[in-house]
């Protein structure tokens, strides 16, 4: 059963009891209904309330039934609220914790609704691509207003039931015991002799309706093409009309939008991030371990970062460092991290001393050797973690959990330089990594299953988005960023500017271009990386381009010049003569004629090699399913969301065509490195895609 019914002398409790967030599923709605039929038959019964077991009133669609038919299936939530809303009985909501998308419907159906005062409230349908497809969009403007309601549902913000305690939307805000107020609430209005109040019959308030909205939808035209928020924007302009209207129009927009493919791709990511902490061989009810006390080894930037994303949790942390003025830097730059955000309103004085209060320095690994988890985030180089590891096995209480950083370096090599290689493990964080919220979970040949268990449940503790990956160089993100790197390069030598690859792929929707991105991180580190590769096989080809750069010094943001020019206190890239100068000089030293490459081929090029090196991840099992891939992507790399993920891309575009331009472009300059995966190969000539 996922309701329960209670009749408490009058007054029926219909209790949502759906795990873990009341979801409102087709037996729930089937179990709402059958209580209300029940109710209204009943002439014992003089009202009903609608409340939520557990942690929410409801949070709206069941995710497991998210997409498929059964989520249509008659009762549909729609046929669920005409019942309540056309109940001569009057029908109170009991809004506790959340009431969000369809369990927020699911209220603004009843007559009445009583709320906790911190109780979270949103339509948070735009940010899969949709909008409230149960009313929400001719409802909530009736209740708080046009222009609150259109602000809610375009952005999909969460705000709190006291924030809107003076609109029409809450009869009565509570501070605690929603329930018994609302069965109080109930009883009161049971006998009320007028008619009981339904939001559809009130009129939306506005002084300039259209004026309002034609502003709100140019301002949201003009700052993208996704097709969610301009149809948020038409279906609440339909508030306007008699509500029987609107609510058709609500539901043409509703189906034309589960039609798209940007709300396939964000569907996509939604569940591809719930199912990437699911590792197939790792049973959910693996014990994990207790992580209570927490120590990071190094206190650069992403040593701070790391440290900060545990303080910001709430969890005490241990910070290590081999010198005192490396220690007091590294402390430092927290607190003035914390005092930044203080500036922008976003934490309390308060809140910054109990974090600091949660930090302790040392420069003794006597210090540490209690704690349960610690994170190595010292210098990408082995030897440096082989000092490292071969310290914290001969320090570390037994069961401790051993975790290094790094981006992509051997965690099997690491773990052998312990006694216990059943408890490390690669935590790599992105940086800064107290903001990203990308975390690659870097799974050895003998991590013990509870360390994995652990480790990602740790990760939506302080959230994150976890992926687990298995052991190469580069783990999942950077391995394939490699790839995506390297065809940047190719296209510089054949006749390709920074500036225009980096626009290409930014219209594509990436955050970021290449170029820029690299001139973030550091070209230097780019060019280690290459070097390496270049001792570890000769027969690796690589654009020499980027390596004249740096030979230039040319190191990026922190130098003041990479792929672009930077003006002191200025992160904008501007284009460098002397950097296009020496690309054309460099082309000719190849021997090879500059030709004008279209920013289609740009953004095929550099997405298709991210997709034919994923392939490969997912055939050596080093990534157990392509959605993580798409996880990784979009959490760590500024994938564009609305576009699902690489993998999710290749298969809307279709895996045959994705070969078919693999295949002309092996034909080209440095075909050699493409080849095509087998994978990838195989699912094109079955027809099927990447994530079927």
């Amino acid at each position: 059963m996922t309701t329960q019914y209670q009749d408490r002398g009058g007054v029926v409790v219909i209790t949502l009891d759906n795990p873990p967030v009341n979801g409102l599923s087709h037996r729930t709605r089937t179990g709402i209904l059958d209580a209300m039929v029940r109710a209204l038959d009943d002439d014992g019964v003089n009202a009903v309330v609608i409340a939520g077991t557990g942690n929410a009133f409801s949070g709206g669609a069941d995710i497991r039934e998210f997409g498929t038919p059964m989520a249509f299936q008659e009762p549909t939530l729609q046929t669920v609220i005409d019942t309540i809303e056309a109940s001569p009985k009057p029908v109170v909501a009991a809004i506790h914790s959340v009431a969000m998308g369809g369990g927020l419907e699911l209220a603004l159906g009843c007559h009445y609704r009583v709320a906790a005062k911190d109780a979270l409230i949103a339509l948070p349908e735009v940010k899969l691509g949709l909008l409230p497809g149960a009313g929400g969009t001719q409802r909530l403007p009736r209740a708080i207003g046009l222009e609150a309601a259109l602000n809610m549902i375009v952005s999909g913000k969460t705000t709190t039931a006291g924030a809107l305690a003076h609109t029409r939307l809450f009869d009565q805000v509570v501070e605690d015991g929603v329930l018994e107020a609302a069965e109080k609430y109930a009883r009161n209005v049971a006998h009320s002799p007028s008619a009981h109040p339904r939001l559809r019959d009130l009129a939306v308030q506005h002084e300039s309706a259209e004026a309002y909205l034609g502003y709100a939808g140019a301002t949201i035209a003009a700052t993208g093409n996704l097709p969610a928020p301009l149809k948020c924007v038409e279906a609440v302009a339909a508030s306007l009309r008699p509500f029987d209207q609107g609510l058709l129009a609500e539901r043409d927009a509703f189906q034309y939008l589960m039609s798209t493919p940007e709300s396939r791709a964000l569907r996509h990511a939604f569940f591809a991030e719930r199912a990437a902490s699911k590792v197939p061989d790792v049973p959910f009810d693996t014990l994990a371990r207790k992580i209570a006390k927490v120590a990071v080894i190094g206190g650069g930037l992403m040593g701070r970062g790391i440290g900060m994303s545990f303080l910001n949790a709430g969890l005490p942390v241990t910070l290590l460092e081999t010198t005192a003025d490396a220690l007091a830097r590294g402390l430092e730059a927290i607190r003035r991290s914390y005092e930044d955000t203080a500036k922008k309103g976003k934490l309390s004085q308060d809140q910054i001393a109990e974090r600091m209060s949660l930090l302790t320095a040392t420069l003794s690994y006597d210090d540490i050797k209690g704690a349960d988890l610690v994170i190595e985030a010292v210098f990408e180089d082995m030897s440096a973690k082989e000092a490292v590891f071969r310290k914290l096995d001969e320090m570390m209480r037994p069961g401790a959990i051993l975790a290094s950083n790094t981006s992509t370096l051997d965690v099997d090599t690491i773990a052998s330089f312990t006694k216990r290689p059943h408890d490390v493990v690669g935590m790599h964080f992105f940086s800064p990594a107290n903001v990203m919220k990308l975390l690659e979970v870097v799974r050895g040949k003998k991590t013990g299953r509870d360390v994995l268990a652990t480790v990602t449940a740790l990760a939506k503790r302080i959230g994150k988005t976890a992926v687990v990956s298995g052991v190469c160089d580069g783990f999942i993100g950077n391995r394939m960023i490699e790839q995506y790197s390297r065809q940047a390069g190719f296209l510089l030598d054949e006749g390709a500017l920074p500036e225009q690859v980096d626009r290409a792929v930014e219209r594509f929707g990436f955050a970021m271009g290449p170029f820029r991105m690299i001139d973030m991180a550091g070209n230097d580190i780019a060019w280690a990386i290459r070097k390496r590769r270049a001792v570890e096989n000769p027969a690796f080809n690589y654009s020499k381009v980027g390596d004249l750069l740096c030979e230039m010094g040319r190191f990026g943001q922190k130098t003041g010049k990479g792929w672009y020019d930077y003006k002191p206190g200025d992160r904008k890239a501007y284009p460098s003569k002397e950097v296009n100068d020496m690309i054309v000089r460099h082309s000719e030293d190849l021997g090879i004629a500059r030709r004008r490459i279209s920013d289609e081929e740009i953004v095929e090029r550099l997405v298709y090699a991210l997709v034919n090196e994923g392939a490969l991840i997912v055939e050596e099992g080093i990534a157990s399913k392509a959605s993580d891939i798409d996880t990784v992507y979009l959490n760590g790399y500024g994938f564009p969301r609305f576009r699902g993920g690489p993998m999710h891309y290749a298969d809307e575009v279709g895996l045959y065509n994705v070969a078919r331009s693999i295949r002309k472009y092996a034909r080209g300059y440095q075909g050699q490195a493409w080849q095509l995966a087998p994978l990838l190969k195989k699912l094109a000539d079955l027809g099927q895609g990447f994530n079927d």
